[in-house]
């Protein structure tokens, strides 16, 4: 479908709470989510989503942008790469992550762009 779309996150599609340390607002574009998610001090891909993905580690493959805070993503190779507010980034799927600090970290995830490669 090729039109103009614009939704807010103010009125998502979908929201997940991660286990009271942050959540994942959804909006679909095109078929396509677009996801605006806060994580806060103490979250861990681990210890707040695994539960609910069901995997040992994030099995996404993630395209966005950091607007604050700071992240670092642990792969599953041993690689480590921080993440901070202002930088893009794409991760592959094999990682965990963590917030960094006391600032909240608050992403755009373009991630689903790769399910059209």
């Amino acid at each position: 479908m090729n039109q103009l779309a614009v939704k807010n996150f103010k009125h998502p599609d979908e929201s997940l709470d991660l286990s009271g340390h942050g959540k994942r607002d959804t909006v679909m574009i095109d078929g396509m989510p677009v996801e605006l998610s806060e994580f806060r001090k103490g979250w861990r891909w681990s210890n707040d989503v695994k539960p609910i993905a069901g995997t040992d580690s994030c099995q996404m493959h993630h395209l966005g942008y950091c607007v604050e805070g700071h992240l670092t993503v642990h792969m599953n190779d041993g690689t480590d790469k921080d993440i901070h507010a202002g930088d893009a980034f794409e991760i592959p799927p094999g990682h965990d992550a963590e917030v960094v600090g006391d600032e909240s970290v608050v992403l755009v995830d373009f991630g689903k762009a790769f399910d059209n490669k």
